[in-house]
């Protein structure tokens, strides 16, 4: 006798269909668990009959073997433990064959009994409701997979619960999907005193969703200023509201099925792996990247990460997904983040001017910076100087304005990409930081002077075709805050403010790096 459960396999968000098929046989008695399974799946033997004895079941004294098929997809973690015992349960006939028929299950069993949460069960909702079933999760993943929709979901505290929700004797009511929760509190720009120009820089990033770096000394305020960037971002819509709970989701960063509008903030330590940034490591996990979906990806002291690890970033900051290859699958997370960096000037944190300049200047700031390389600084579209708090900007009172008013201006100029978007078709991007082609062109509307200096700062600076588009970007994103139709002269030229470029290249004279950030003579 054969008795079969549907279960999933996740490769990163997506949830593939696995048939777990428990049959009885003979020969010596033994559990085997048969399919591509990592260590805990084949740790499900013991866990299954630990369940059983908890429940006062006794194992059948024959040879069991559990096919988790198809038999060539690789499958990790503990979440087949549910479906293997109830397979094995209706193989034993204590439940009836056909009373799993249109279910999917996912669990972990507890020597108790008791139905342990497990990772994923928004995205194995979602793929369950595709497949025309529903699905049996624990109780304390009910909100969250109850997030997916139409789907039937069932969430037992317990193995004998279910039993007796089958057997009619109790009934297991349909979880509620969990709260969306957005945070109305968060640190506030006008705890930053001075930094103007910084502030501006802010703005427009936000509004475009354009990558950032700050350099300046210790202690100007580029941390305060990246930590408040959420603050004047708008809050997630239903679709990146799925998108990055998903990721989330895998992740195991959901609690008690509780959504957030909040858009993603990940701050991680300068030590961090390559595959800590990009996703990776022995179960391919979502990285830094992923689980900053939609959100800010902060990195902090930018030229102390590892070369590898930064340059790992590159791909995902163009095509906005990482895929983490392994040698016999591939596994794609979505990725679209925008990057905020922060750096000092040079390793003795000054620089090579003012109060306590650096005397290594300048060889000590073009090592320091030079760390970072190129083709990165390349997909930055602004770069922006944060020089020292005086003791002047310290004794002013807190400025009018707040994070408040500078995010009614984000919204209003992030609406105006949306009219775009929504007038060019379902495809076209809906932030300036993503438009291109033909798209951009029409988006831009440069007006002649705009065009004449574009030209003459892409020859004078040597712009790469990467960095000409995204400087149009820019100048977009800065002309949708002025709310004018078109691209003038004036935007463009503070587009070009923010563009780092060579030194030298002014003179059609090819120089090597140099510290500080030098501007386009405009």
């Amino acid at each position: 006798m054969v008795a079969k459960v549907v279960t999933v396999a996740f490769q990163g968000v997506e949830a593939r269909r696995v048939d777990v098929e428990v049959q009885l046989t003979g020969g010596a008695v033994a559990f085997v668990v048969v399919g591509l399974g990592d260590k805990a799946v084949g740790e499900s033997r013991e866990r299954v009959r630990g369940a059983f004895a908890g429940m006062g079941l006794s194992m059948p004294s024959r040879r069991l073997i559990a096919n988790l098929a198809p038999a060539d997809l690789p499958k990790e973690g503990s979440h087949y433990d549910l479906p293997i015992a109830l397979a094995l349960l209706a193989a034993m006939g204590i439940i009836p064959l056909d009373a799993l028929d249109g279910w999917a299950a996912m669990g972990e069993l507890s020597m108790d009994g008791s139905i342990a949460p497990v990772a994923g069960a928004l995205p194995a909702a979602i793929a369950v409701g595709a497949m025309g079933l529903g699905l049996i999760c624990p109780e304390a993943c009910g909100p969250e997979a109850a997030w997916a929709g139409d789907t039937r979901i069932l969430a037992p505290r317990s193995l004998i619960s279910l039993l007796n929700h089958f057997r009619g004797t109790q009934i297991i009511a349909a979880p509620r999907a969990g709260d969306v929760v957005q945070t109305t509190g968060g640190p506030d720009l006008r705890d930053v005193r001075g930094q103007e120009q910084a502030k501006r820089a802010l703005e427009i990033a936000a509004a475009g969703g354009h990558n950032l770096l700050l350099c300046g000394p210790p202690g100007s305020g580029k941390s305060m200023l990246a930590q408040r960037l959420p603050g004047i971002l708008p809050p997630l819509t239903a679709g990146e509201l799925l998108e990055t709970s998903m990721v989330h989701s895998v992740a195991g960063l959901i609690a008690k099925g509780t959504l957030t509008r909040d858009r993603p903030f990940r701050a991680p330590h300068h030590s961090a792996s390559m595959a800590a940034l990009t996703g990776g490591g022995i179960k391919a996990k979502p990285g830094e990247v992923s689980l900053a979906h939609n959100g800010v990806l902060f990195l902090d002291e930018l030229p102390e990460f590892g070369v590898q690890a930064l340059d790992s970033l590159r791909q995902p900051l163009e095509t906005g997904e990482v895929m983490v290859a392994r040698a016999n699958f591939h596994i794609r997370y979505p990725a679209r983040v925008q990057l905020v960096a922060a750096m000092n000037p040079c390793r003795c944190g000054h620089g090579g001017a003012g109060k306590g300049a650096c005397g290594k200047a300048p060889r000590c700031q073009r090592d320091y910076q030079g760390r970072v390389s190129g083709p990165l600084m390349d997909r930055i579209d602004l770069a922006i100087d944060v020089p020292s708090v005086t003791a002047a900007d310290l004794a002013l009172p807190p400025p009018i304005e707040g994070s408040a008013e500078a995010a009614a201006r984000v919204a209003a100029a992030r609406a105006l990409q949306a009219e775009r978007a929504e007038k060019a078709g379902a495809d076209a991007p809906t932030l300036n930081s993503r438009a291109d082609g033909d798209f951009l062109e029409k988006a831009l509307d440069l007006d002649p002077a705009a065009r004449a200096l574009m030209s003459r700062a892409a020859e004078a600076g040597r712009l790469t075709a990467r960095g000409w588009t995204r400087t149009l970007r820019l100048a977009r994103t800065i002309a949708d805050l002025d709310q004018a139709p078109s691209v003038k002269r004036i935007h463009v030229a503070e587009a070009l403010v923010y563009r780092r470029v060579t030194p030298g290249a002014e003179d059609g004279v090819a120089a090597p790096p140099a510290p500080g950030f030098h501007r386009l003579a405009i």
